[in-house]
């Protein structure tokens, strides 16, 4: 209906009137955005310090002039200045293509281009190389006895690969081995170990994890700067190296040789740029694109275009419900890459409206108690800063434990809470208890 197509006019011409089309009569009318608290699953409802502000995503809502209207969705509250918003008013999406707008908008954006032109977004972003992705679910840093049964509940999805934040309160070796009593054949981890060591520190614990059948990438276990220790690091170990913010802007990373895969989810267009370029370089991408359903489905639509891809994050697991009233299916480690227009999944008006009443969690008021090997037990109010107090980095402690104490209306909790604050212990105080 774009153009009046006859038996003379060829293929590239109605391409260049669809898109002319689309350029020139196409409009952004409003842009609105919705922040939400979808509720987090049960097994989570005794847990509330441990996931602290992950009840909270902006939907973004495109309207157009010729009445489509289009979805995305990212984690976090996320704000738009209304001189922001002025700047995509009047325009074509299709202006946007390729760009570094939040993510969520981005998202949108191409729900909106898609449906206009009645193509799966992907059709916007490169020739597609893959009909389904390998996806990963995630959970924050827990115990082994909870990253157990966190592993049972992502394969009784469909899973079979999982990212999960190290923490210097947990000893990663004891969470490998809970992970390799429960997983099954060809199950693989994805640790972050959060950009924070030296080779030091990080190397000889590397060589323990190399042992383990369900270890698959280790994301980030250097500062992000040492290019010297990545190259050296990656020559040593067998298990991929990943690295998630490339501080030089990946070129020089890759020349030097720093990582085996590189991630992608900063920005539509820097993600797209940095997967072709890993391709080139023979390199893998993960893309990490999260938030709900929507979130899922634009990943999964990038995940469909880069050449080289691992697989991806979402975080979509992480919720019990959802804008679009479900979640993209997970087989054998998989999902599909959606194929109706746009984003290939539909908001739920009756879901974002119940949602967007949905109050923030409140988290109670906690005392961590850091159990040491040797039998001290370290209080704080809040988290432990582990490397601080004790002196070793990450890692580098054999069964470390922590145990959170929330608020129960004790004396024996208010006491001790209070002890800590006022006597300037907030961060921290040893006992032998």
């Amino acid at each position: 209906y774009w153009v009046k197509v006859n038996e003379a006019i060829n293929t590239t011409d109605v391409i260049v009137a669809i898109f002319a089309r689309a350029n020139t009569i196409l409009k952004i009318t409003n842009v609105d955005f919705f922040q939400i608290n979808p509720k987090l699953p049960a097994r989570y409802a005794d847990q509330k310090p441990r996931f602290a502000g992950m009840d909270q995503q902006t939907v973004f809502k495109v309207s157009t002039d010729n009445g489509i209207v289009g979805y995305g969705d990212c984690t976090s509250h996320v704000t738009m200045s209304d001189q922001e918003i002025d700047r995509l008013i009047d325009r074509s999406p299709f202006d946007f293509i390729n760009g570094a707008l939040p993510n969520g908008l981005m998202g949108a954006l191409y729900d909106v281009m898609g449906k206009h032109i009645g193509q799966p977004a992907y059709k916007l972003m490169g020739p597609k190389v893959r009909d389904r992705v390998p996806v990963a679910a995630w959970t924050r840093s827990t115990s082994p006895e909870d990253l157990a049964r966190e592993i049972q509940r992502a394969v009784a999805e469909g899973y079979m690969m999982f990212k999960m934040h190290t923490a210097a309160f947990f000893d990663v070796l004891e969470l490998v081995s809970a992970v390799e009593a429960v997983a099954p054949n060809g199950f693989k981890m994805h640790f972050d170990f959060n950009h924070n060591r030296s080779v030091a520190h990080v190397i000889r614990l590397i060589y323990e994890l190399e042992k383990s059948p369900v270890m698959g990438v280790i994301e980030d276990p250097l500062v992000w700067s040492d290019i010297g220790g990545w190259r050296r690091l990656r020559e040593q170990t067998m298990i991929p190296l990943l690295m998630h913010v490339p501080q030089l802007g990946g070129g020089p990373e890759i020349i030097n040789g720093c990582a085996d895969l590189y991630m992608v989810g900063h920005g539509l267009g820097p993600s797209l740029a940095r997967g072709y370029a890993c391709a080139e370089a023979k390199l893998s991408t993960v893309v990490q694109w999260t938030g709900g359903t929507l979130a899922k489905a634009m990943a999964l639509h990038l995940g469909a275009v880069i050449p080289n891809v691992s697989h991806s994050v979402n975080l979509d697991d992480l919720y019990a419900e959802d804008v679009t009233g479900g979640r993209i299916e997970i087989e054998e480690g998989s999902s599909p890459v959606p194929e109706s227009p746009g984003l290939g999944v539909d908001v739920d008006e009756q879901a974002l409206e119940r949602i967007k009443r949905n109050p923030v969690t409140v988290v109670p008021r906690y005392i961590s108690r850091l159990l040491l090997p040797g039998g001290h037990v370290y209080l704080s109010i809040g988290h432990p800063d582990v490397s601080r107090q004790t002196g070793f980095m990450e890692g580098n402690i054999r069964g470390v434990r922590l145990e959170i104490w929330e608020e129960d209306g004790s004396a024996e909790w208010r006491n001790s809470y209070d002890r800590l604050e006022q006597s300037g212990l907030s961060d921290g105080e040893y006992s032998n208890g």
